[in-house]
């Protein structure tokens, strides 16, 4: 559609040229009799090949503007359509991360004294807690709502999946708090078990959750930096107590790939007081 609107507006201004050519032309025969018809002749000719060129960018110009004013508004609503839009307006899409924290009496979601992967320092019930108002908040995005839990819904999207979760004590709290989430919907809770039979703790650098009646695992990997760490160079100053390879992943991470969902957690360790305070920062080559 751009293209033919383009080529009316040019065959208008082409013609327009043609008919300035013929007029001008006429005018030059005119002045053959004498020397200064020549030298107008001349000048004349320079005009009009002037004139075309002018006429030409002014066509081309024009063409593209009425295309651009033609095609610009369906443009514009495309990007809407496909669920892009600006920022604080009615049509905005739903940020998940742009929200606050509400008051919601129907949760928890599951009793962690009944979820047996709940480590003992994190079960606030069972040792001995005795108010439950931190238990019932929600997130809630500034303008949409998340769907509630369906946990039924997940356990059938996770079948024969594997699920991975790499980071720090946070990672491995989210990571206990999605199983206990998922064995809501579980009948047989012995058919929910760590593949190596331990206990969760931060000690241990890997653990791992299986769903035998779905098929699915959820696994942690402990690596707060995600790199891999090494000895203090012998120049260091004092205060670098280990280093840090940024152009090496840690040395477990042959034990992330072939999973079907790989969650990292590490932005709280990359600030000042982590960084340059304890730790030395290794490049490639120093």
């Amino acid at each position: 559609m751009l293209l033919s609107h383009s080529t009316r507006m040019f065959e208008m201004v082409t013609s327009f040229n043609r008919s300035m050519s013929d007029h001008l032309t006429l005018r030059s025969l005119s002045f053959n009799s004498s020397g200064a018809a020549s030298h107008c002749k001349s000048w004349v000719s320079r005009s009009f090949h002037g004139l075309l060129v002018i006429g030409s960018l002014v066509s081309f110009l024009l063409a593209m503007g009425c295309g651009y004013l033609y095609v610009f508004p369906s443009f514009s609503q495309a990007i809407h359509g496909s669920g892009i839009s600006k920022s604080n307006s009615s049509t905005e899409t739903c940020n998940v991360f742009h929200g606050s924290w509400v008051q919601d009496y129907s949760y928890p979601l599951y009793n962690s004294s009944q979820c047996p992967f709940v480590e003992r320092g994190f079960n606030c019930l069972a040792n001995g807690r005795k108010d439950r108002d931190y238990l019932k908040w929600r997130w809630k995005p500034k303008n949409c709502d998340i769907p509630r839990f369906n946990v039924h819904v997940v356990l059938e999207k996770l079948r024969g999946k594997r699920v991975v979760l790499v980071g720090d004590s946070m990672s491995r709290t989210q990571w206990e708090s999605l199983i206990c989430l998922l064995m809501t919907g579980v009948e047989d809770k012995k058919s929910v078990y760590e593949v190596n039979g331990q206990k969760i703790t931060k000690q241990i650098r890997f653990l791992g959750v299986r769903f035998s009646s779905f098929n699915f695992t959820i696994e942690f990997y402990r690596s707060v930096f995600l790199v891999q760490s090494g000895w203090v160079p012998k120049n260091a100053p004092k205060r670098v107590k280990s280093t840090l390879r940024l152009d090496k992943l840690d040395d477990i991470n042959k034990q992330w790939i072939n999973s079907d969902v790989l969650i990292f957690n590490t932005g709280q360790w990359w600030n000042p007081g982590k960084i340059f305070s304890i730790q030395g920062l290794l490049f490639p080559g120093w």
